[in-house]
């Protein structure tokens, strides 16, 4: 059984009402992510439909909503220009099958180590995207097709209706929340156009969105590995742009809900649907930052507003196309420029002065390549940068406490880790020449990580044995003393078992 309401504070009347909200601001974007992918419009409409359905039905995250989405078009677009869609239609099934197999040796998890500063970066850079992809609503086609911007009565009425779409979004709850102010803006809005015949462009000067039920369709690729090796690295990067995207919007929604999402499972969802998707014609997808914010702020908390937007999306494409291409671009456009300003961390701005250095050059860099390339690259860097950040610090933070014991014994108490980062300093503790016959480590506050850490060890070792001195360590953990035991006679030391033993970061009486 699925939980279609996940709060008590939800209702059944709100996830109603706010999927239709989504359904609604839905088409146009599906439609122009089509277009970018270099597809006919209802492929990107069944996408939206099927992914939609699918993720919110056994996605591991209600409330979350997904679809064909800008950050897997631009990937896509070059795989249709030279093989043709047939072959998207078969990277997207492969897609799926990665994902599925991500959810199912549950990496998932990983999402843990993306840092706080990145997901700033993220959170802000989509927001930019979303806001650069709304300007082309402010184009027109000339005679010759070169997209000009608007100008005059159109430019002006463009700008109002926007204007108007987003007060209406912004006061309306102030009265009354038993209605999504967003589907509101966009009927009364609708209604204003064509009840005063106003000049400004529509759904339907997009492209037509009627279309029958998605039938099963089987890529026409012939099986080969000459065409596995052309759809794998789309399938791969696609893969893992739809995770990452997915994860972090999950993320995104549990703090905004302060609920929990199920990382893994939403993996499992995510693949399912794409896999789906291919066999019927659809472009593929993953998690809507801005659709899920669309739905989170007009009331939807359960898998039945997901489920909603998904359904009311397919009776718009069957039965209702001309209702849906009677809504004027300018509502949606305010919509989403709504979502723009709920996406963007406005507070990152206010604290980039406070936090570290490296932490706000870490938020304005993933932001940045997030604009300028995609997702995956923007989190991928950022994660490598703050993971560097990481090792450079704690690299400096280890140092060794000296006292000599009985026997004219010298003991080191180090303190810090030992890993690559941290050799050089580790053996900058340490003064063979000058040290008594015996000398001793003591790891009560520091640990030896992986093979760096056993070849510092290792070395120091060599150079008190080429002095005639005897080296011991002393407090070891039990991941350390594992370490050595599997060195075998690479270690030349007597490790000192301690009776007293604890876990290395534990004081010791």
């Amino acid at each position: 059984m699925f939980d279609f309401i996940v709060r008590k504070s939800a209702s059944s009347k709100a996830d109603l009402l706010s999927g239709l909200t989504v359904a609604l601001a839905l088409v146009p974007e599906a439609v122009a992510f089509a277009f970018v992918a270099g597809v006919a419009p209802l492929v990107g409409l069944y996408a939206a439909f099927m992914v939609g359905l699918i993720t919110a039905v056994i996605g591991g995250r209600p409330g979350m909503i997904s679809g064909a989405t800008g950050a897997l078009a631009v990937v896509m677009v070059d795989l249709v220009a030279e093989h043709g869609v047939e072959y998207l239609f078969a990277t997207v099934v492969l897609m799926g099958i990665i994902q599925v197999s991500a959810g199912l040796l549950k990496l998932g998890k990983f999402i843990r180590l993306i840092p706080h500063p990145v997901m700033l970066g993220f959170v802000n850079g989509l927001a930019i995207v979303i806001f650069l992809a709304q300007l082309g609503q402010f184009k027109v086609a000339d005679a010759s097709g070169t997209m000009q911007w608007l100008q005059g009565p159109s430019l002006y009425w463009m700008l109002g209706l926007v204007a108007l779409t987003m007060a209406i979004i912004v006061l309306l709850p102030k009265l009354t929340l038993a209605f999504p102010s967003a589907l509101a803006a966009i009927l009364i809005v609708t209604a204003l156009v064509h009840g005063f015949d106003l000049d400004t462009r529509t759904v339907g000067d997009l492209a037509s969105v009627a279309g029958g039920l998605p039938t099963w369709h089987l890529p026409l690729v012939t099986p080969s590995v000459e065409n596995l090796l052309i759809i794998l690295p789309y399938a791969v990067i696609l893969a893992s742009i739809g995770l990452i995207e997915s994860l972090m919007t999950l993320t995104l929604v549990d703090e905004i809900t302060e609920t929990r999402g199920r990382g893994n499972r939403e993996c499992i969802g995510q693949g399912v649907a794409n896999i789906v998707t291919g066999f019927f014609g659809g472009m593929g997808g993953c998690a809507m930052i801005g659709q899920s914010i669309i739905n989170i702020n007009s009331g939807g908390r359960g898998r039945l507003s997901g489920i909603t937007a998904a359904l009311a999306l397919l009776v718009f494409i069957v039965f209702a196309s001309s209702f849906i291409e009677m809504i004027p671009l300018a509502a949606l456009t305010g919509v989403m420029f709504m979502v723009v300003v709920g996406t963007f961390a406005w507070t990152s701005l206010r604290i980039l002065h406070k936090i570290p250095l490296s932490d706000a050059l870490v938020l304005v860099l993933v932001s940045a390549v997030t604009v300028f390339t995609d997702l995956a690259i923007a989190v991928a860097v950022g994660v490598i940068v703050s993971a560097l950040v990481f090792a450079w610090q704690n690299a400096r933070r280890i140092y060794a406490e000296t006292s000599l014991g009985g026997n004219g014994i010298k003991i080191y108490r180090l303190n810090g880790p030992l890993f690559f980062g941290s050799v050089r300093s580790f053996h900058d503790q340490f003064s063979p020449n000058d040290d008594p016959d015996e000398v001793v480590i003591d790891f009560r506050g520091s640990r030896v990580c992986a093979h760096s850490g056993l070849e510092a060890i290792n070395s120091l070792t060599e150079r008190y044995l080429a002095q005639g001195k005897r080296l011991r360590l002393k407090h070891l953990s039990p991941e350390c003393r594992s370490l050595l035991a599997n060195a075998g006679s690479m270690i030349e030391v007597n490790v000192i078992e301690d009776p007293r033993y604890r876990v290395a970061v534990d004081s010791l009486a």
